[in-house]
């Protein structure tokens, strides 16, 4: 017999985005598609109906109501949220007054989260330069998540074939260095093999750690973290009976030889992994956020202002958000101890 929470329904909460990009746009034509959760879209009704026009979309709106139990999304209904924006949206042009709104329905989203009204979220892209043109403070959907529900935050992107988690994000180069400490690879190492398991049921991850230099290290020649920090860090989660090898070099590591049996690769910083991963899925990678107590998963792609409402705009990046934010509501509750 199956069990009921593998016939479970995600409720789950899309953020719509800057308003002029093209983050209505996926939204109305993710609407278009039958869906096997239920995908409730924080936007405003009016530019809704406004770009669905722009794209010759037909759609019907339906008023989210939180107390009906979940179901299955029907093709051509969208599940709308009200946020209701400041100003009427030009396509493509950016306008701080509706920047409140934007903040609004991610902080809508999130507490629904923590507060169990949605199993999970799935943000559309926002431009962080309008955002903090209007007087927000705001470093990215990442840290203003954390900053609501608490937690680690670890960032996690995902393709089909390859799993890439940062140890370090937006930082500068030079700033690199210093953040790569014993403390900071044990915590975000431990939620990797935490969430692996919890969301993704894998029940030991595989976890392949970056060097920081080149050829991690070459022995101490060409620096000396990888003695100093990585190797002792490895070592203790080792003895905790965490599955994690390295330091290796990253110039090498992402080959069949290693990636074959790895269920993720932790680099050091930014731009070490996510090249990589990019270019083996651009526009069907997924930006997951672990190390916090609810789901959320992201686009790869910024707001492609000069696409929207032209009906270009691709869904891949969205459609596999979606799909990673269902399979780990599912899984979480499969898991619930894990």
């Amino acid at each position: 017999m199956i069990s009921g929470h593998y016939l479970m329904i995600p409720r789950i909460a899309l953020t719509s985005g800057e308003p002029a990009g093209i983050g209505p746009d996926l939204c109305i034509d993710m609407a278009q598609i039958e869906q096997s959760s239920e995908i409730v879209v924080l936007a405003d009704p009016d530019l809704i109906k406004q770009r669905a026009k722009e794209l010759n979309r037909n759609i019907h709106l339906e008023l989210f109501d939180p107390e009906q139990p979940p179901r299955r999304q029907p093709a051509g209904t969208m599940l709308v949220l009200p946020v209701k924006l400041a100003k009427p949206v030009i396509t493509g042009q950016l306008d701080p007054e509706n920047s409140p709104a934007v903040v609004e329905m991610i902080k809508t989203a999130a507490t629904g989260c923590r507060q169990g009204q949605f199993d999970a979220m799935v943000t559309a892209p926002v431009q962080k330069s309008i955002i903090n043109e209007a007087g927000i403070a705001f470093s990215g959907h990442t840290e203003f998540i954390a900053e609501l529900t608490g937690g680690h935050p670890v960032m996690m992107l995902t393709t089909p074939g390859l799993r890439v988690a940062l140890l370090t994000t937006h930082l500068p180069l030079a700033a690199v260095s210093e953040n790569v400490t014993a403390d900071a690879l044990i915590q975000v190492i431990k939620i990797l093999d935490r969430d692996l398991h919890h969301y993704f049921n894998i029940t030991q991850p595989n976890i392949l750690v970056c060097g920081l230099n080149p050829h991690a290290g070459e022995n101490g020649f060409l620096g000396r973290e990888e003695i100093e920090i990585i190797e002792p860090a490895l070592h203790y989660l080792c003895a905790q009976q965490i599955s994690v090898q390295g330091p290796l070099p990253a110039d090498t590591l992402f080959t069949p030889k290693y990636l074959d049996k790895a269920d993720v690769v932790l680099t050091m910083y930014h731009d070490q992994g996510l090249p990589v991963l990019k270019y083996k899925g651009f526009g069907n990678a997924v930006n997951i956020t672990l190390g916090l107590p609810i789901i959320r998963t992201s686009v790869d792609h910024g707001t492609a202002l000069d696409l929207a409402g032209s009906g270009k705009a691709s869904t891949g990046s969205l459609e596999y958000a979606i799909h990673i934010a269902h399979t780990m509501s599912q899984n979480s509750h499969r898991n619930p101890n894990a």
